[in-house]
């Protein structure tokens, strides 16, 4: 059940609005274009972890004991 105080309605939606099937075009279209630059495919590194609290520490290690890897 939506709150008294939600819009569900999408045109009463004031802010920005994502067309995703647009949206990955465009994403596409920009790594191909870095790739024509650079000669190489794009590398985005992955987060490194180093900064992460003991709470998502702990909920990664819980985790890892299912046999899984987040």
């Amino acid at each position: 059940m939506a709150s008294k105080t939600s819009k569900t309605d999408e045109q009463a939606w004031p802010g920005r609005t994502i067309d995703f099937v647009d949206f990955g075009r465009q994403l596409a279209e920009r790594r191909a274009e870095v790739e024509a630059c650079t000669g190489k495919p794009l590398d985005v590194p992955r987060n490194d972890g180093t900064r992460r609290t003991a709470s998502k520490k702990a909920l990664l290690a819980a985790i890892e004991a299912t046999g899984k890897r987040w």
